[in-house]
């Protein structure tokens, strides 16, 4: 049963003053011991903890042993004082999990070693201990774990003892339950102490999987100056210092999330971590993700969202201050053309589809935890982060920050809302930040700026409701910048008559979060010279526009593909070519490419990545980014296998692991790689990787038996979650639609009973939708599949779906 926000209210309102003493053994293999104990002030005699899938359970109550009554997910508590503090202890056993979900295993097929990491989050926390699982009920929490004697162990506070397995850490200020990290493995680590500008000292720490000590050892130095120099750059912009007394960050296997901001001990996807060489752009957001966590230490883990509605206010923030701080203090450049190639046109099409909602819902629109796992998306995070990047220019960045910092003293280890926010800034500016607020985070929706000629004067119209102040650049016929303005847009329209005769690009800085329409003139100009325009941010504005336009059917398929083909084999930003060739593959061809063109868009794909390596010459960075895209559309199995045989993509251009399985995995999709060679690269890599990049490969496969076996191993009782990706992965190939039409059928069905083993699975579940184009039937079927019993996440994912295609 997901918690309610009535429960969640009724709860915070009788509780308070809470702690957890809390001790985990984790030396058994198949379950774990957890014992709790919270002490509390209650003004009503009864109240519930939460745990969840308990295989045994022992309650006391203040010193007095208690028959629990326990129903599998929660724990009634009976006859508590209304006068003095409560303590309540829970022994209990529970089941390690292998879905990123509790308390997570994962033995490494590379060598052997064993990891245990409590992985929490919304609703997970009482996976591994029982305790009250809501943001608004914060408590200090004293952590011991007994674990392998070999194994270092990882917590939120800094360690206080450590012998013979027993790990004892420092009691944490106050952090919701659901912050709580555990990490316990025989981890490579890289540790030191930084002197801080406040005269004090804090250690920081660095850590992975044993068998990825030569990625972590070559990383090292990146990630420690990363490390300290977005520190640093906090420290110049937030009054608070910082809340913790240590800074671990790990790189874990099975985490769900991109990484999570533990109080003092961030975990990462180990994906983050990648075997062979590391490219420009995945060091640049790797940077970014490290600045957005570090952010949440005093946007989500210090100041604390009181509900879900208020998801926005930690996961925008993060967003934002990841990028300007990753730019700013980490000195990773031009990282706005990220934002928009990459960030922004996720937050479009979550704004476009009917599961849409305001950056800042109301709480009663997120009546249950189940709900808000739903809303932690491309609102929550990309349109979010966009509108405070409007929201700092629109101010001025001087009364931005003090109305953050404002925001962030008062409500230091305490919860807060979206009117306590508009408090903070309304004492720092003299501007309308109220009705700003209102047309920016309670409306759903964007807006679209367009151009229009009076003559040969452009005119700017908004088509909407929202204040938009960005900048616009002017361009002569060949596409040399004239000159750049900074203009604020409102209900009237905007006449530019200093840029007469020439073709302008509205939010050429990427200010504003609204999409673009130009004039027949200019789009003719601005489409047919694409790859001229020098400014690579204004370039990927105009390819994120061009994605806009084609799910709203304003551009074709085909006149998308005509600009990949004409304009993407010049550009020369690596970040720019991944972008618009993931947008490509994964959103273009399945969603508005019928199945039976399905093969020529492909070819199309790959002939643009064709031309673009040829001219890479010794750009390897360009190189290694066309080369990805190259490996997973390309026909040409010759040339697939001489990249296998000589592990090169070029002559002094490695293959790296990655874009090897992707070239294995489609030489198997065109049948070109049977069960043996498949078998044999899976042995050759050795590792989780190549077990998982194996999987993909096997599906790909065209074949009945192939589909049948992948499907059959979906379905497995207790597949992890990295293992059902990667199958559904591999089993969705755009040009073998036909061959598919049953297994679109089976996953309409089965799908529904799958997303009922939890949260993070039932996200997968809605991953592994079909990614080939869906005819009227399917749609059909689709359609008449929501109209039955379908679980909140699941749901939200189909409905998505369906919208993407319509």
């Amino acid at each position: 049963m997901s918690l309610t926000l009535d429960e969640a209210r009724a709860r915070a309102g009788v509780l308070s003053s809470v702690s957890y003493s809390l001790d985990l053994d984790v030396t058994g293999l198949e379950t774990f011991r957890s014992l709790t104990r919270v002490r509390f002030r209650s003004a009503a005699a009864e109240t519930f903890l939460e745990l969840k899938g308990a295989l045994t359970v022992s309650l006391l109550v203040n010193g007095a042993a208690v028959e629990a009554a326990y129903d599998g997910g929660r724990l009634p508590l009976t006859g508590l004082s209304t006068e003095a503090v409560n303590e309540v202890e829970v022994i209990a056993t529970l089941p390690y999990t292998t879905d990123g979900d509790g308390m997570h295993t994962f033995t490494d097929p590379a060598d052997g070693s064993r990891y245990v990491s409590a992985y929490l989050g919304m609703d997970n926390a009482a996976k591994v201990f029982a305790c009250f699982d809501q943001n608004d009920l914060k408590a200090t929490f004293a952590v011991s774990v007994s674990a392998d004697p070999a194994d270092t162990v990882l917590a939120n506070g800094a360690v206080v003892s450590h012998d013979a397995g027993r790990w004892v850490f420092a009691t944490t200020p106050p952090i919701p339950p659901a912050l709580l990290v555990v990490a316990a493995g025989p981890w490579h680590s890289v540790r030191w102490t930084a002197e801080l500008d406040s005269g004090t000292s804090l250690d920081f720490g660095w850590h992975a999987r044993r068998s990825l000590a030569a990625e972590l050892d070559r990383d090292a130095a990146e990630l420690r100056r990363t490390s300290e120099a977005c520190f640093a750059h906090y420290a110049d912009l937030i009054d608070e210092p910082f809340p913790f007394d240590s800074y671990d960050q790990v790189f874990v296997p099975g985490l769900n999330w991109g990484a999570q901001e533990m109080p003092g001990c961030v975990t990462y996807r180990d994906e983050l971590l990648p075997r062979g060489a590391i490219t420009d752009t995945q060091r640049a957001i790797r940077a970014v993700i490290i600045a957005h966590e570090m952010s949440h230490m005093w946007f989500g883990d210090s100041m604390t969202m009181t509900w879900w509605e208020d998801t926005w206010l930690q996961e925008s923030f993060a967003d934002y201050m990841g990028y300007r701080v990753a730019e700013a203090g980490a000195g990773f450049s031009d990282l706005r053309v990220e934002v928009e190639i990459g960030s922004k046109p996720w937050g479009y099409r979550s704004d476009a589809r009917r599961s849409t909602h305001p950056v800042a819902p109301l709480a009663t629109d997120v009546p249950d935890v189940d709900t808000a796992a739903t809303i932690f998306d491309g609102i929550s995070y990309a349109k979010g982060g966009a509108c405070l990047v409007q929201l700092a220019f629109w101010l001025g960045d001087e009364e931005f920050m003090a109305g953050v910092n404002r925001h962030l003293t008062r409500f230091r280890f305490a919860n807060a809302t979206l009117a306590d926010f508009v408090e903070s800034l309304e004492a720092s500016s003299t501007k309308d930040v109220r009705g700003w607020v209102d047309a920016w985070l309670r409306r759903p929706g964007f807006d679209t700026v367009a151009v229009r000629r009076e003559g040969d004067v452009p005119v700017l119209e908004r088509d909407g409701s929202r204040p938009h102040a960005f900048t616009v650049a002017a361009y002569d016929s060949a596409l040399r910048l004239v000159g750049r303005r900074r203009v604020e847009l409102g209900a009237e329209p905007l006449s530019l008559p200093e840029f007469a005769g020439l073709t302008v690009v509205p939010n050429a800085g990427g200010e504003t979060f609204a999409a673009l329409r130009f004039d027949p003139a200019s789009w003719e100009t601005l489409s047919g010279g694409l790859s001229r325009i020098e400014d690579p941010l204004v370039r990927a504005v105009l390819w994120s526009s061009t994605a806009l336009q084609v799910r709203s059917r304003d551009l074709s398929a085909d006149d998308f593909l005509d600009l990949v083909e004409t304009h993407l084999p010049a550009e020369t930003r690596a970040d720019i070519i991944e972008g618009v060739l993931s947008e490509a593959r994964s959103v273009v061809i399945p969603q508005r490419v019928p199945a039976s063109y399905a093969a020529g868009a492909v070819a199309r794909v790959a002939a643009a990545a064709a031309a673009g390596l040829a001219t890479s010459g010794e750009d390897e960075q360009r190189a290694l980014a066309w080369a990805a895209t190259l490996a997973a559309t390309s026909a040409d199995a010759g040339l697939l296998r001489d990249w296998l045989d000589t592990d090169r993509i070029a002559a002094g251009v490695p293959l790296l692991p990655t874009t090897r399985w992707e070239a294995v995995v489609r030489l198997a999709s065109l049948g070109e790689a049977d069960a043996r060679l498949i078998a044999a690269e899976r042995d050759r890599d050795g590792t989780v990787e190549g077990d998982l990049g194996a999987l993909r490969a096997l599906a790909a496969r065209p074949s009945t038996v192939a589909k049948d076996a992948a499907w059959s191993a979906m379905l497995a009782p207790g597949v992890d979650n990295r293992r059902f990706g990667a199958l559904a992965s591999g089993m969705w190939v755009a040009e073998q639609a036909h061959l598919l039409r049953p297994y679109v059928a089976a996953y309409l069905a089965e799908a529904p009973a799958l997303a009922t083993r939890g949260q993070a699975f039932a996200i997968e579940v809605g991953r592994a939708f079909p990614r080939i184009a869906l005819d009227a039937g399917q749609l059909d079927a689709l359609r008449a599949a929501l109209a039955g019993d379908v679980p909140t996440i699941l749901r939200r994912s189909w409905e998505d779906h369906f919208d993407d295609r319509e």
